[in-house]
């Protein structure tokens, strides 16, 4: 039996958009000669011509992130103060570095939404219906994955407005039998903000704002977002492996996303 991987990452670099621009993640790259000047610091005399081949010292990157940039996974902490809540006594959220690593390598189920129009909130219905159409009953600890219209637009300009969005009854539909991991290739696990905005600026009602985020003062989970190459899984069969970036009290880390199939 051997191993494929498949890489469900976006890559982190300047010139693609993921981000609003405010949240842009800012690269700068050294190269060997570029830090040639350390040498000296470590080995006093030492210069760039006494190195093999007169290259320098060592190639580096200075990284101007959130723990939010690029392929991440959320903590409980992101949504809110408190989990766990609906069953009786609200609990701290667990940041980054508490979440069980047992979540985050689990069988994985992918849930095609493409066909869902841009800002479209899904439902629990939604969510029943595909699983039955792919032949899936839900297991305790199943990582979900969806894969929306955003999947196909990152580096466009509107990406972060792009793809459908979990909405509150989905996310418990799915937290009540046990998922503790989802995910989603879009910006956010909530439909994108400008479509929220439109419905709370008519309707007044600002319990819209993040309803799957705030899932998570209910039923404590974590999820995936912006993953990519979602629309090359089959709807399940696979593993998922999505260790997060261990950050001391942090909302989110940093995940090299990958799904593992035995062959």
């Amino acid at each position: 039996m051997t191993r494929r991987f498949v890489d469900l990452s976006i890559m982190l670099c300047n010139d693609v958009v993921s981000d609003p621009p405010f949240l842009k993640p800012e690269i700068t790259y050294q190269t060997h000669a570029d830090t040639a000047h350390e040498l000296a610091l470590f080995f006093p005399g030492v210069t760039a011509q006494d190195t093999p081949d007169g290259a320098g010292f060592a190639a580096s990157e200075w990284v101007k992130l959130t723990t939010h940039s690029g392929t991440h996974l959320d903590a409980p902490y992101h949504f809110h103060p408190t989990m766990d809540g609906r069953d009786g006594e609200p609990q701290r959220s667990i940041t980054i570095d508490e979440v069980p690593l047992e979540w985050c390598f689990q069988p994985g189920v992918k849930l095609d939404f493409r066909h869902f129009p841009d800002g479209y909130v899904v439902t629990a219905a939604d969510v029943e219906a595909e699983l039955a159409r792919i032949g899936h009953s839900l297991q305790p600890l199943d990582i979900v994955l969806v894969n929306t219209a955003a999947g196909k637009a990152l580096g466009q300009p509107d990406y972060v407005n792009r793809g459908c969005g979990m909405g509150y009854e989905a996310t418990i539909y799915l937290t009540e039998r046990g998922v503790r991991v989802t995910g989603t290739d879009a910006w956010s696990w909530d439909a994108p903000f400008s479509y929220t905005a439109q419905k709370v600026k008519e309707t007044g009602d600002t319990s819209l704002i993040w309803e799957g985020h705030k899932a998570g003062r209910d039923i404590g989970y974590c999820h995936l977002e912006k993953l990519h190459n979602l629309e090359s899984l089959p709807s399940h069969g696979f593993m998922v492996s999505c260790f997060p970036h261990k950050i001391k009290g942090a909302s989110a880390g940093w995940t090299r996303a990958v799904a593992i199939f035995e062959e």
